[in-house]
């Protein structure tokens, strides 16, 4: 997400997570434009700013491999989330304190042309097997696939045109949740 609007869209339609993404400005423009987002009532994150994070008493920061501040967004009590594309890299996170990893990309995506290769659900299924954090799907997930990445072990899915397709996306997501549990009902 990158305003206000586009996030209290996504939490009327069922996101019960948002992350404020800004990539490269600064700080002080990250808190501006995040006001009122840990007032919604969904998880809010964000993405790459330890101090932005603090400033705006989000729950939990987002880092990449590169952006510092692990041990300060710790000491101050925010989650820290990382990504990996890999089950050593999954587990290198857990092993570091990872609250979470997003995993991708699933499927390629245009909101991110050099996300790498997309790893498919066999790779999401991997990384979701070699860990035992919460791996959230991210890359290219829709209402039409969000239900197979729940199925290979995903806690949840990340959508960036969620203004637009939450309320597709949760009720696929609940629909394999509730085929999850029907099936693991009838092995009893």
């Amino acid at each position: 997400m990158t305003d206000y609007g586009a996030a209290r869209d996504a939490v009327a339609a069922g996101a019960t997570v948002v992350q404020l993404r800004l990539k490269g400005v600064p700080t002080s423009e990250v808190i501006e434009r995040g006001a009122g987002f840990s007032a919604l009532p969904a998880m809010f994150v964000v993405n790459d700013d330890v101090e932005a994070a603090v400033a705006l008493a989000a729950a939990a920061v987002h880092l990449g491999d590169d952006d510092p501040g692990w041990e300060r967004a710790v000491a101050a009590g925010l989650l820290v989330g990382v990504s990996a594309s890999t089950p050593h890299a999954a587990r290198v996170a857990e092993r570091r304190g990872a609250a979470y990893v997003g995993c991708g990309p699933v499927w390629s995506t245009p909101s991110k042309p050099d996300a790498g290769a997309a790893i498919g659900i066999d790779g999401l299924r991997s990384v979701c097997g070699a860990v035992s954090l919460p791996v959230i799907a991210i890359g290219g997930i829709e209402s039409r696939n969000a239900a197979a990445c729940i199925t290979a072990g995903a806690a949840g899915v990340a959508v960036l045109r969620a203004s637009r397709e939450a309320g597709d996306v949760r009720a696929e997501v609940d629909r394999a949740l509730a085929q999850m549990a029907a099936s693991s009902g009838s092995r009893r």
